[in-house]
């Protein structure tokens, strides 16, 4: 049963993205593998956009909304019931689904897992034999990028500037507007805080265990979220300043 489920993996996810990957490195000018992580990177998060965008949105919706649900757990505090169905009710009037985070995560888990298995294996010059019939077979990747980085070890460099990225992006997704800053209760606050600094920190540990092409990878990928969260939040800053 296990084996099959291997299998059934390795047919719908790792072997698409490790052929695709190949692909890029064969016909992207240089031949540097690299580029193709890069350029595989954004085709990914291009995909994954429209669930990403859905999950920035959701998140910054509720952190405004976080004052009003303050007030329903404080006006309701000995009624579990009352209070999860008014909250209910302003997620709704609101028009979010709370648990539109963890569709996304749920969906990129499987993704980043294979990914892993790509960059850790792919370098392997037996993988080769995974290729499609389409896919020329390179002989052997080099997996030096931009000659100086070796992308099949660790690098400390991109693992650092991965946690930096990762702490951009999580202090983004965390960002509340004043209303509900001063609102926000002390154990919220604290656990924010821990957010903010446990994950990149985790980030470094494990990349600087994995092959760097993970962290070129993270990098690009945060680099993308980044810029995604500025532009949803511009656009919703702009919006509400017409209303």
């Amino acid at each position: 049963m296990f084996e099959s489920l291997i299998r059934i993996f390795d047919l719908t996810l790792y072997q698409p993205l490790f052929n695709f990957l190949v692909l890029l490195y064969n016909y992207l000018p240089g031949r540097d593998f690299g580029v193709a992580v890069i350029v595989l990177t954004l085709i990914i998060r291009l995909v994954l956009y429209p669930s990403s965008a859905k999950s920035i949105k959701t998140q910054k919706i509720l952190n405004e909304i976080q004052p009003k649900i303050k007030e329903i757990q404080k006006k309701y505090k000995d009624d579990k019931e009352k209070q999860v169905k008014e909250t209910m009710g302003l997620y709704k009037q609101a028009k979010i689904n709370p648990f539109s985070g963890f569709l996304s995560t749920f969906i990129q888990l499987p993704l980043l897992i294979a990914l892993y298995r790509v960059f850790w294996r792919g370098f392997q010059t037996e993988e080769l034999v995974n290729l499609y019939s389409f896919v020329p077979n390179p002989g052997f990747i080099n997996a030096t990028f931009l000659g100086m980085i070796d992308l099949s070890k660790p690098n400390i460099i991109l693992a650092v500037l991965a946690g930096a990225l990762q702490f951009v992006q999580t202090k983004t997704m965390l960002a509340k507007n004043k209303g509900a800053t001063d609102k926000t209760s002390g154990f919220a606050k604290t656990m924010q805080k821990q957010m903010v600094f446990f994950f990149p920190f985790l980030t470094i540990i494990i990349l600087l265990r994995l092959p760097s092409a993970l962290g070129l990878y993270w990098v690009i990928g945060s680099l993308f979220l980044i810029t995604e969260q500025y532009i949803i939040n511009k656009k919703r800053i702009a919006k509400e300043t017409k209303i």
